[in-house]
C-alpha cells in the first residue's frame, strides 16, 4: 500500500513538471496583489497558476501582475474587479473596507485564538464564510465574488522601543503606529495607549526620531522592514488580529466559464488558500530567529495575561457593532462560527492525546 502511495505521489510530481500538451487557451486569469515577489500572496498566486493551468488542460491561462501595474490601491484594484478589466485580485480588510466596511471584523481583537482556529473558520462552507461571501456578492451587484480569505504576515503583533508588555497597563502612554481607520485607533485607545496614523513608508523614520513608540504588525513585516535598526526591541505575541487576505474575483468572468472550469478555478483557490496558510510559519522562523539574534526581545502571554488584554479591547466590540454597516450580523457569525470550530478542534485534540 505504501510502495503504491509512494509510485502515485512521484507520478503527479513529475507531471507537473511536463509541459502541457498543445490545447487551445480558452480563458485568461489577469491576477494582481499590491506586494512583491517575496510576499505570501505571490506564493499563493504562484500555486493557482500551477494548479489551473494544469488542472485545466492548458484551457484556463493565469497572468500574474505584482505591485501596481494594473492598479495602485485597494479601491481602484476592486473597481477593476467590478468592471472586469482585472479578474483575480486580493487586498486585507483595510483595502476593502470603503466599499464592504463589515470585513473590517478581521481587524477586531482576540476573536480567533491561533491558526489551527482561524484556519477552520476560513473554510468555505461555515456559517461565518457563507454570510460574508453572499454580502460581498449582493453589496457589488453581483459583479464581485469572495473566492476565498487566505494569511498575509501571519498574526499582529504589538511591538515598541520601550518596554516589555506583558499587561494592558504596559501599554500606557505608548505611542503606537496605526493606519487612517477606525477600529485599530479605537483598540490602541482602549489599551491605554496613544494611536498615532502614520503611513507604511515613513514609520522606519518615525520610530527611528520617536514620533511613534510601537507598531501592531506581523514579525515578517517587522524583519523585512528592518524596524530593529530603528530601534523596535520588544516583542509580545498578543496575536490579537489575524492577518487575512480576502481573494476576490469577477463574478461575471467565472460564470463565463463552463462548469467543469468553474470547478477547477474554484479548487485552485482552495489550493492558494493552502499555501497562504503555511507561507507565514515557514517564514516566521528565521524572522524571529534574526530578532533575537539582533538583541530582540519575545514575550509571550499567559492565557490569563492574554484573557485581560482581551476584556480591555472589550470596548472595541460594541463600537464595531453599532458604527459599521452590516457590523453586527457578521460579528455574530464569526463569534459563533468560532466557538462551533473551537468545540470541535477540543473534541479532536483530546482524542489524539487519550
Amino acid at each position: 500500500m505504501l510502495r503504491t502511495t509512494l509510485r502515485t505521489l512521484m507520478a503527479a510530481s513529475l507531471l507537473a513538471a511536463v509541459p502541457l500538451a498543445s490545447v487551445a487557451q480558452e480563458f485568461t486569469l489577469r491576477a494582481t496583489a499590491n506586494s512583491n515577489e517575496n510576499d505570501e500572496d505571490y506564493d499563493g498566486l504562484t500555486v493557482f497558476k500551477n494548479y489551473v493551468e494544469l488542472a485545466s488542460n492548458g484551457r484556463i491561462g493565469v497572468e500574474i501582475f505584482m505591485g501596481t501595474q494594473l492598479c495602485g490601491n485597494g479601491t481602484e484594484c476592486t473597481q477593476g474587479i467590478s468592471d472586469g478589466t482585472i479578474d483575480v485580485y486580493v487586498s486585507t480588510s483595510g483595502g476593502f473596507a470603503g466599499v464592504f466596511p463589515y470585513v473590517q471584523v478581521f481587524d477586531l481583537p482576540y476573536l480567533m485564538a491561533d491558526d489551527r482556529v482561524a484556519e477552520a473558520v476560513l473554510e468555505n462552507g461555515t456559517p461565518f464564510m457563507d454570510l460574508l461571501q453572499s454580502k460581498v456578492l449582493e453589496d457589488s451587484g453581483e459583479t464581485i465574488r469572495l473566492m476565498t480569505i487566505g494569511n498575509t504576515g501571519g498574526w499582529r503583533n504589538f511591538a515598541n522601543t520601550q518596554r516589555r508588555v506583558t499587561a494592558p497597563a504596559d501599554m500606557e502612554g505608548l505611542k503606537i503606529r496605526t493606519v487612517v481607520a477606525d477600529i485599530p485607533q479605537v483598540l490602541v485607545e482602549a489599551l491605554g495607549a496613544s494611536p498615532t496614523p502614520i503611513p507604511w513608508p515613513e514609520l522606519f523614520t518615525s520610530l527611528q526620531t520617536g514620533v511613534v513608540e510601537g507598531s501592531k504588525n506581523g514579525i515578517t513585516d517587522i524583519m523585512g522592514m528592518k524596524f530593529p535598526e530603528a530601534g523596535l526591541q520588544y516583542v509580545t505575541l498578543d496575536g490579537h488580529a489575524y492577518m487575512g487576505a480576502l481573494w476576490i474575483m469577477n463574478n461575471e468572468k467565472l460564470m463565463s466559464m463552463p462548469e467543469d472550469l468553474r470547478r477547477v478555478v474554484a479548487d485552485g483557490f482552495y489550493q492558494l488558500q493552502q499555501a497562504t496558510f503555511a507561507s507565514p510559519k515557514r517564514k516566521s522562523i528565521q524572522a524571529y530567529q534574526d530578532f533575537v539574534a539582533g538583541g530582540g526581545d519575545i514575550y509571550v502571554p499567559t492565557p490569563e495575561e492574554k484573557a485581560a488584554f482581551a476584556e480591555a479591547a472589550a470596548p472595541v466590540y460594541d463600537w464595531f457593532k453599532a458604527n459599521v454597516d452590516g457590523g453586527e450580523e457578521v460579528f455574530n457569525a464569526l463569534q459563533e462560527t468560532v466557538a462551533s470550530v473551537e468545540a470541535e478542534i477540543d473534541g479532536a485534540r483530546m482524542a489524539d492525546i487519550q
